[in-house]
């Protein structure tokens, strides 16, 4: 099945380099792919030439607009259909390409993607969700800041988009699903977050839902999907990556405090290394906006052509597990599912 993805080759800290490597790396790993460049032909061209075989495969659509980092969502609205970001988006509604990637402002990347794209049939709100490393293997895990404040029939959509794609995309027969609480006990909570729970335990779908989970159980590995409102989830997180770089800090200045610990590290960089690897966080990077119409991929600012090259999988992934149409086929199924409908809309 060959595929099309169209990049935002001038969103994020290392762009347009990093946009180009990364694909010329995502080039290898999935080589049914091809890319449109969105962005700087002056400054694109040199850099796709210098790999003949993603040259070979990509084309470039100039424009010198671009969507800062700082812009506010409502003002990228207003200048952003000509730019990078802009046009990757309109290329997977027009049809142009089956997904799209950019490392640009998150913000500005959800607004204009809804506005473009509008939402699936029966879903009210989009969601950003990504793969979280566990105990066990990894955690899908959403909303992370997509909506501060969520109601039941929002965590229940994000249920359900969370399990289709453990099962379409991971690979998983029958995800386990719980939703994030201060506590375990079915009383605990925000009323949404227990009325989200009823539901889930009588929905009509091959749901598997354990309950609630405290922060904790999610890097444990204690649910596949994990989910909560968007304010809760990028809290968890930012605080998560923060703990990971202070561990590795500490780490780093431990095994330098002394020549026994410089030893103590050389016979156990091997095991350090693995544990590095795991917790890569570019091997985690593609934030997903589930529940648009059209495949978009959110790639970390800050991350470099290994990482990106990493979104870019992310999109394929999820174009060729048919990620949407496996969400329309349950909503079909369900209808609303006893939940009120006031909120659902299709834009």
């Amino acid at each position: 099945m060959s595929l099309t993805i169209a990049l935002d080759a001038m969103g994020g800290d290392g762009a347009p380099e990093i946009v180009v490597d990364g694909a010329d790396l995502a080039r290898v790993r999935h080589p049914n792919v091809s890319f449109i460049f969105y962005g700087d032909e002056a400054r694109l061209a040199p850099l796709v030439a210098a790999h003949s075989k993603l040259a070979a495969i990509s084309t470039i659509q100039h424009t010198d607009i671009v969507v800062s980092g700082e812009e506010k969502p409502s003002r990228a609205l207003r200048k952003g259909r000509g730019s990078s970001m802009g046009l990757a988006i309109d290329a997977v509604k027009k049809g142009d390409a089956q997904g799209g990637v950019s490392a640009g402002n998150t913000g500005a990347l959800m607004a204009m993607a809804k506005l473009a794209l509008r939402t699936l049939p029966g879903i009210s709100r989009p969601a950003i969700a990504t793969m979280v490393p566990t105990d066990k293997s990894e955690c899908v895990m959403l909303d992370l800041g997509a909506n501060i404040q969520c109601d039941e029939r929002n965590l229940v959509e994000f249920a359900i988009m969370g399990e289709v794609f453990s099962r379409t995309v991971l690979g998983l027969a029958k995800p386990t699903i719980a939703l994030l609480n201060v506590g375990e006990e079915d009383m605990k909570g925000h009323e949404s977050v227990r009325q989200a729970a009823a539901t889930l335990r009588d929905i009509d779908l091959p749901i598997e839902f354990i309950g609630f989970v405290e922060g904790d159980a999610v890097w444990s590995g204690a649910a596949d999907v994990v989910v909560t409102d968007g304010f809760t989830g990028n809290v968890a997180l930012k605080t998560a990556e923060g703990i990971v770089k202070m561990y590795s800090t500490f780490l780093r200045n431990a095994y330098k405090s002394s020549p026994l610990a410089m030893l103590g590290y050389f016979f156990s960089r091997r095991a350090l290394n693995k544990m590095r690897a795991k917790l890569d966080p570019r091997r985690y990077n593609g934030a997903m906006l589930v529940g648009l119409n059209g495949i978009v991929i959110k790639s970390h600012g800050g991350t470099d052509a290994f990482g990106f090259s990493h979104a870019v999988g992310v999109a394929v992934d999820m174009i060729e597990g048919e990620f949407n149409e496996r969400i329309s086929e349950e909503f079909d199924h369900i209808g609303s599912f006893g939940v009120p409908t006031q909120n659902v809309a299709s834009s």
